[in-house]
């Protein structure tokens, strides 16, 4: 019989097993942080209803969606987390309390063109807000609280979580007289980070926009300083237009909440080039990027929503939300050594039988695991050099002994595979020093 040859599809990522335990405590991290601000699981279906999950789709989504027939029923693989939310708390509201606080960390697929930090199977680990009706402004500053909270516990030092308001874009837009291409105009602009100024310029004047207004946007866009610099030049344009002075109004309130929340300014700023080109954001929007390697773009992102599930209810759900790209991320800490593969580990010791006796070998590993260690038993019957390197290659830090003599003192060999020290002690006394 003809082999197949072994391959995993391009655009879907496949660890090893030291990089799924560091993968596995990155995203446990994510969820611990999530609880602690009180956010409630979530877990909807890898498949929808191609009607549903796709009610407002289009453009470049309807391009890159999964979607096939079984029988006589149309499926769509999710393509986010967001949509089948909406779909969740419009079936779900009269059994959701509001504001309704959830978080999702899953699989999503998007059958676009792979490259570099870009996957078609990846997770993503959304947290999102929603109101019945309204949902306090305070809200869309907690969210960068939990971002940071996120980063910091993770050890990543170089981050900078940029906030917008797109309220604020939409009324200078206003200004330019461009009323009528709003959303073509913030689509361009978001643009800006991968083909700078000129290609935004370019693309402006092939959308309507004069050469003149052009350079007014960008320069607005591209306005420096610090996050209060900032503000203050724009308020050079308050006064001029409604929508523009209630973005502004609700960037400074957000900025300020965002400092109460305890997020220092090294690792946020106000950045009136965040737009977002997703066009159902309707006030404050995030990135967040890894400011040592901008290259790799946003890693977490989002913003607020007027109605979530506007297409699956009348009742107004309005949400703020952001977005981490699990995969992305973790590809990108890895490129820059952030993780110690070389170290991570399945267990905290490894048994090594050295007698037929394996009742007392199975009894050691029960009390081990009742004290809480991480605990295998090698089984097969091996020399113990053998046994030692697979202790090693599983980066076991240590190893517990078991031969006859052993098990007449009723106690175990434990060696510290790290340092090479041997103690003998009873199996309880093994996991206390394994615990430490």
């Amino acid at each position: 019989m003809e082999k197949v040859k072994p391959r995993t599809l391009t655009g879907f990522m496949e660890l090893l097993p030291g990089e799924q335990i560091e993968f596995d405590r990155f995203t446990d991290v994510l969820k611990q942080s999530y609880i602690k601000y009180g956010f409630y699981p979530l877990d909807t279906p890898v498949l929808e209803s191609s009607a549903v999950l796709l009610a407002k789709a289009g453009g470049e989504t309807e391009k890159q969606i999964y979607r096939f027939k079984k029988g006589d029923t149309d499926l769509t693989m999710r393509f986010d987390l967001t949509v089948p939310l909406a779909k969740y708390a419009a079936l779900h509201y009269n059994e959701l309390n509001f504001p309704f606080k959830r978080y999702q960390i899953g699989k999503v697929y998007r059958g676009e063109r792979a490259q570099k930090g870009r996957f078609r199977e990846f997770y993503q680990a959304d947290i999102d807000i929603i109101g019945d009706g309204e949902l306090s402004i305070v809200h869309d500053a907690e969210i960068p609280a939990v971002i940071y909270d996120i980063f910091s516990t993770l050890g990543i030092g170089g981050f900078k979580i940029r906030i917008n308001n797109r309220k604020l874009l939409s009324g200078f837009f206003e200004l330019q007289s461009l009323s009528e291409r709003i959303d073509d105009v913030l689509r361009t602009v978001d643009k800006l980070d991968k083909i700078g100024r000129d290609g935004v310029m370019r693309e402006l004047g092939e959308i309507g926009v004069s050469d003149e207004a052009a350079a007014d946007i960008i320069a607005f866009v591209n306005t420096e300083g610090t996050s209060d610099e900032r503000l203050a030049a724009a308020e050079k344009y308050a006064g001029k237009n409604e929508t523009f002075d209630k973005g502004l109004e609700e960037l400074k309130t957000v900025v300020g909440y965002v400092r109460l929340f305890g997020v220092p300014d090294d690792n946020f700023t106000v950045d009136f080039a965040i737009a977002r080109g997703l066009d159902y954001y309707t006030g404050t929007v995030y990135e967040t990027v890894i400011t040592e390697h901008p290259e790799f773009g946003s890693v977490c992102s989002g913003g607020r929503y007027d109605n979530l599930a506007e297409f699956y209810t009348d009742k107004k759900l309005p949400g703020v939300g952001i977005s981490i790209g699990v995969t992305r991320l973790f590809s990108v800490l890895k490129e820059t050594g952030f993780f110690d593969f070389e170290k991570a580990s399945p267990v905290d010791a490894l048994i090594i039988p050295m007698t037929q006796n394996m009742g007392y070998c199975i009894s050691v590993m029960k009390t081990l695991r009742e004290k809480g260690v991480r605990v295998q038993t090698y089984f097969e019957d091996k020399k113990l050099k053998k046994k030692m390197t697979y202790a090693n290659r599983i980066n076991a830090p240590y190893a517990v002994i078991i031969g006859d003599d052993e098990i007449a003192a009723g106690k175990v060999a434990l060696k510290n595979l790290d340092t090479g020290e041997q103690t003998v002690c009873t199996a309880v006394e093994a996991a206390a020093i394994i615990t430490e």
